[in-house]
């Protein structure tokens, strides 16, 4: 029954998407304001309509329907209540059911909006956002229907959600549960955040369809769509970072990105959607760089179905992917329809998107941004490339050859490199035009500060020219933020005799994009020390060694004391060693690297041992182990420098896009307007 309530629900859910879609078109066309108002209610009952089969699913999910093939497929009797709800984007048909849920939330949150100065736009972005789900709905309810129950007919067991002739129900007695690579409490945050990163940047892209077809040339509907902007790129960052953190958690491999496809695939929009964050700041200062807010848009628009794509449509290898399915063609045709007419509306708008203003100067911000942007779209592209060769490689040649990190490394690593200086000389240059001088004016005081690092780097017995040369690169673009921090606050101090504290809250405060974007700046600072660390100089050795054997790398050692195997009442054997950990001859602390083996899943899982500081990470694994103690135990030890800063960074970077986004109260906005008539009266 309630298979059946959620499933008539989606395709009633889908009839009402067309009917907003007609409606919208008709009423464009025919100019009847009430058929665009019956759209728009028709778009506001998405969410409503679409959390009813999601809350039967999660009904089903914990009462264990194992009929339901969904249900048997992602969870068993052995798992926790958390892990039975986030079982619901575990699977392909759940996790698309739950994309075209987050995609409602926001269709239906965009329709509360006051329309009345932008209702040329209402239309067309209704059916935008309309045609995107309904999609997904399309896949959702014809290809992969999470309802689909089992029937045990005369051939066997077969799927289907209505009864097929002669067949009767089929219930498991048990699921086969998650896979244990998903039951990391991480997997609670890490997908929703894609999911809600990947659905925001529709919003964006709906409004410059409607620009584009209502020819509205100015920065208006960037204006209209900047928080969603930021908040995608926000979801979309912090999806990524908590990717990172369980990888490093669980896959047990001793690092936190393996140029995986999966992982490559949400990268590539977030690169593409990060580009288009700092150009639209061009267009909305002077009125440049239209064309190019659009290209990136549309790009990241259809990177976030790509994404989508690879992930589903079976045709790569990864630890992410789900199984082969017959909805890679339904994805592919649709990303060529909507790229085809959106750059379609492009060119036809093309003379009509000419910018005003033009580079005055090749040493300015503005060009900075467009430089900036272009290293981005370099490792966009590279990134594409990697994933496309393979593909392009079985066609030729009729083998998949495949590359790896040492390719993305090695591409991308100048190109990260240059991005990270632009951060340090960018907030230096003026806007329109700068000179040398000037910028040597700007820039003297921070460079000074930098090279501070070379004697810390010489104590310290980092001697390699790449390492130096990165470590300043990361100590000059600190000290050039810090400065245009300090800058900013000394001229508060000076104007209002504020103290330091509240002159840097002021700041903050008064112009939240901007210094928001320096916090961002300074968490990508700290993830750069990380990534310098662990790409650089990680160390690692392995060994076999009996209880009460020491195996050694670096300054510490580790000393193999015991080996536990027990039973848990989610249905898995852990093995579990343990431990001690010395360095220099001090005793730090045990560690438990462990084996565990689910049961339903007939899968293992290794969890790493970790001990942490801010200098670095010892992890240590469990590879192998003899049932006779004395014939040892087989452990691999990975020496991860400055790690942890990679995720202090991230949660630096959460914060500077929290600061920049946090809508303003109508007294700050009062204060803004007002601030630069009191000067000019002065």
């Amino acid at each position: 029954m309630v298979a059946n309530i959620g499933f008539g629900t989606l395709l009633i859910t889908l009839i009402v998407a067309l009917y907003g879609i007609a409606a919208a078109v008709y009423g464009q066309r025919s100019q009847h304001e009430q058929w665009i108002n019956s759209a728009r209610q028709a778009m506001a009952l998405m969410f409503p309509l679409l959390t009813v089969p999601v809350l039967s699913l999660l009904y089903l999910l914990v009462t264990h329907q194992y009929q339901v093939a969904y249900v048997s497929e992602v969870t068993s009797r052995s798992m926790p209540f958390y892990l039975k709800l986030t079982a619901l984007w575990g699977g392909q048909s759940g996790s698309l059911l739950f994309w075209s849920w987050l995609l409602a939330a926001f269709a239906t949150a965009i329709t509360l909006r006051d329309w009345g100065r932008d209702r040329e736009f209402l239309p067309w972005v209704i059916i935008v956002i309309l045609v995107t789900l309904v999609f997904f709905l399309f896949v959702n309810v014809f290809f992969e229907n999470p309802f689909s129950r089992y029937w045990q007919t005369s051939t066997g067991i077969v799927q289907a959600f209505a009864r097929p002739e002669g067949a009767v129900p089929f219930v498991p007695r048990d699921g086969q549960g998650l896979n244990p690579l998903l039951r990391h409490p991480g997997m609670i945050i890490h997908p929703p955040m894609l999911y809600l990163g990947f659905v925001s940047f529709i919003i964006p892209y709906a409004f410059a369809i409607a620009a584009l077809v209502t020819g509205r040339t100015d920065d208006r509907w960037i204006r209209l769509t900047r928080r969603w902007t930021l908040w995608a790129w926000l979801f979309l960052s912090l999806g990524l970072i908590l990717g990172a953190r369980w990888a490093y958690d669980v896959l047990g491999w001793g690092g936190y990105w393996g140029w995986d496809p999966v992982e490559i695939s949400a990268f590539m929009p977030w690169l593409t959607g990060t580009a288009f964050l700092h150009s639209v700041m061009i267009q909305e200062k002077k009125d440049m760089f239209k064309r190019w807010n659009l290209v990136l848009i549309i790009l990241t628009f259809d990177l976030v179905v790509f994404g989508t794509f690879l992930t589903r449509s079976g045709v790569l290898s990864s630890v992410h992917a789900f199984a082969q399915s017959a909805i890679g063609p339904l994805f592919f045709v649709f990303i060529a329809l909507t790229l085809s007419v959106s750059l379609g509306l492009l060119l036809s708008r093309w003379k009509d998107l000419e910018s005003k203003n033009e580079l005055h100067s090749l040493f300015s911000r503005e060009a900075l941004f467009l430089l900036n942007n272009l290293l981005f779209l370099g490792i966009f592209v590279t990134t594409l490339w990697g994933i496309l060769f393979p593909l392009i490689s079985e066609i030729v040649t009729g083998q998949k050859v495949t590359v790896g990190p040492p390719f993305y490394e090695r591409a991308t690593g100048p190109l990260f490199a240059g991005l990270l200086l632009l951060m340090g000389i960018a907030p230096l240059i003026a806007w329109t035009y700068s000179s040398l001088k000037k910028w040597g004016r700007a820039v003297w005081k921070p460079l000074v500060f930098s090279m501070l690092t070379f004697p810390a780097l010489y104590i310290a017995g980092i001697t390699r020219w790449q390492g130096v040369l990165s470590f300043w690169l990361v100590g000059f673009v600190f000290a050039v933020t810090v400065y245009e921090f300090w800058r900013g606050a000394a001229a508060r101090i000076k104007a209002h005799g504020e103290n330091v504290f509240t002159a840097f809250y002021s700041l903050v405060k008064n112009n939240r994009r901007r210094y928001g974007g320096y916090i961002v700046h300074i968490g990508v600072i700290f993830m750069a020390l990380g990534v310098i660390g662990i790409e650089m100089y990680q160390v690692e050795t392995q060994g076999t060694i009996p209880e009460g054997g020491s195996l050694s790398l670096k300054e510490y050692s580790i000393t193999y004391k015991d080996l536990v195997s027990f039973d848990t009442h989610d249905g898995r054997n852990v093995t579990r060693a343990i431990v001690g950990v010395t360095r220099s001859g001090e005793e730090l602390a045990e560690i438990y690297p462990r084996r565990d083996y689910f049961y339903d899943a007939n899968q293992p899982m290794t969890i790493p041992g970790v001990k942490s500081t801010l200098a670095g990470d010892l992890y240590v694994i469990l590879v192998d182990w003899r049932e006779i103690s004395e014939e040892g135990a087989t452990f691999k030890i990975y020496y991860n420098p400055l790690v942890n800063w990679l995720w202090i960074g991230g949660w630096v970077f959460i914060a500077g896009i929290l600061v920049a986004a946090w809508p303003e109260n109508e007294l700050d906005r009062v204060q803004k307007v007002s601030s630069p008539l009191k000067k000019r009266n002065r």
